[in-house]
């Protein structure tokens, strides 16, 4: 018998400071939104880049350590699942939202603000080798 698997993992940098909620009974929450970074050697044989941007839910303690210690360009590892979540607009419009509900999120890099390193801002920084940059002699640490 398959089972059901709802899992996420994804390694990014936060595109802004996160935003810090509580719920009327007094639940924190947080949200903020993850670049990740993707590269790929196109069909012309060049390398190319494309970042996606994710919408990151955070719930509880967790969520207020992230509001207290995370700024934008901050690099994260968030590991949670895939929720949809639906809304009505203003005008009467469906919309559908997915998103990122974190349940361990990891704070990489030195604490210090990367929104230098972070270079184009449409464009998350790189941090450490990529396989796919064919930079892979020491991606194994043993």
């Amino acid at each position: 018998m398959a089972g059901n698997l709802n899992k996420v993992f994804l390694l990014g940098n936060l595109t802004r400071d996160p935003e810090l909620r509580h719920t009327a009974q007094g639940t924190s929450v947080a949200n903020f939104s993850l670049a990740v970074n993707r590269s790929y050697k196109g069909n012309d044989g060049e390398f190319k880049k494309e970042t996606s941007f994710f919408n990151i839910i955070v719930w509880g303690k967790t969520g207020e350590n992230c509001a207290k210690y995370l700024t934008k360009g901050r690099p994260v590892l968030v590991e949670g699942r895939l929720q949809n979540r639906s809304y009505e607009t203003q005008d009467g419009q469906k919309r559908t939202v997915t998103e990122i509900v974190a349940d361990n999120v990891q704070f990489l890099g030195s604490g210090r603000d990367t929104q230098e390193d972070a270079g184009d801002p449409g464009f998350a920084a790189d941090y450490g080798p990529s396989m796919a940059d064919g930079n892979d002699d020491d991606a194994v640490p043993f």
